[in-house]
């Protein structure tokens, strides 16, 4: 209120600031301060103002609505209708909507319901090991190899340009052939060990190659038990793939599909072994719509191996993990169907 007088007086009648200070203030609260500035201020000479020129009387009207607004008089009603007469009424905004996850056409259930589950036998202890049939059906590798991302295609081709200029061709086609071989004899090793045949495990375990990987995964085999099926061949009768499982067996007492994977770099998380997850999912997948098959898998495991002998990481993968992945790989087969 006393800004608005203030504003007011000096829209009327200019000089009558000071009479203003002088009269409520300082007469009673600073009157040496007071005069002290008065006089600083008259013994300067006055400056003319430009605004005494101006018309007081024409402006009246407009200085009085300025000086006389209130903003405390302000509601969020006011402020909605000054908004709809600027900017006209406001439209309603929704959120973005998210693209919702892509469901397979062809949708088959990871756990058949109709499987029936024999009792267990007298000679269950031993692990099935069922040859790999070959027929027109596609291979779970190869049809994950011919659904890459174009981002996994990039990459993949840049390494592969990487190591050609460092080893050469011939010596790049070398390296390729070594660590295929070194998975296959790791695991011969490993399935040696599963089996309790360690007369074959030790002979295995003494090549250099193999000493590191068997060396990196032994925490890991001491929380497997009650091996089901190793090296074992696998196909889904209704989705029409196979794939070779590489081991069925307890993991801290879950019973999962085991990939055993050998790595020259670090992976201590899940998503570090690309496509290996669709893998398991996929066999597992098979494993329960495959009738040679008297049991049914929920969960799985990806063991990572390293040459140099340090601790394997092993990524568990639980039932909801699994049913996201199984779903993820049938959309990749329904690519890989769509293109041949």
């Amino acid at each position: 209120l006393v800004r608005m007088q203030l504003l007011q007086i000096l829209s009327r009648k200019p000089g009558s600031l000071e009479m203003l200070f002088q009269i409520p203030f300082c007469q009673k609260q600073f009157p040496y301060t007071c005069l002290s500035t008065s006089a600083s201020v008259y013994s300067k000479k006055k400056k003319g103002n430009s605004y005494e020129q101006v018309d007081q009387e024409k402006y009246k009207n407009l200085v009085h609505s300025v000086t006389s607004y209130k903003t405390s008089a302000q509601t969020p009603e006011t402020i909605l209708e000054e908004d709809n007469l600027f900017y006209g009424p406001p439209g309603k905004h929704r959120p973005p909507v998210k693209a919702g996850a892509k469901t397979p056409k062809n949708w088959v259930p990871l756990i058949n319901p109709s499987k029936r589950i024999l009792p267990v036998s007298s000679d269950s202890n031993i692990p099935m090991k069922i040859g790999l049939q070959r027929t027109k059906m596609p291979s779970v590798t190869r049809i994950l190899q011919q659904t890459l991302s174009p981002q996994q295609v990039f990459y993949l081709e840049r390494w592969k340009q990487k190591m050609i200029e460092e080893l050469g061709k011939e010596g790049f086609e070398e390296y390729t052939k070594n660590l295929f071989l070194q998975g296959e004899l790791f695991h011969s090793a490993l399935e040696s060990i599963l089996l309790s045949e360690e007369k074959a495990a030790k002979e295995q375990g003494k090549d250099d190659v193999v000493a590191g990987y068997l060396s990196s995964v032994e925490h890991v085999l001491e929380d497997i038990s009650e091996v089901k099926a190793l090296e074992s061949g696998v196909h889904h009768e209704t989705l029409q793939y196979l794939g070779l499982v590489d081991c069925v067996a307890k993991y801290r007492g879950r019973l999962c599909v085991i990939d055993w994977k050998t790595s020259e770099k670090p992976k201590p998380f899940l998503q570090n072994t690309y496509d290996n997850p669709l893998q398991v999912a996929a066999y597992i997948g098979a494993i329960n719509h495959d009738a040679n098959y008297d049991f049914q898998v929920r969960c799985g495991l990806i063991v990572v191996a390293y040459k140099n002998g340090s601790p394997a990481h092993p990524h568990f993968m639980d039932p909801d993990l699994c049913s996201q992945y199984w779903n993820k790989w049938l959309l990749r087969l329904e690519e890989y169907m769509d293109k041949n």
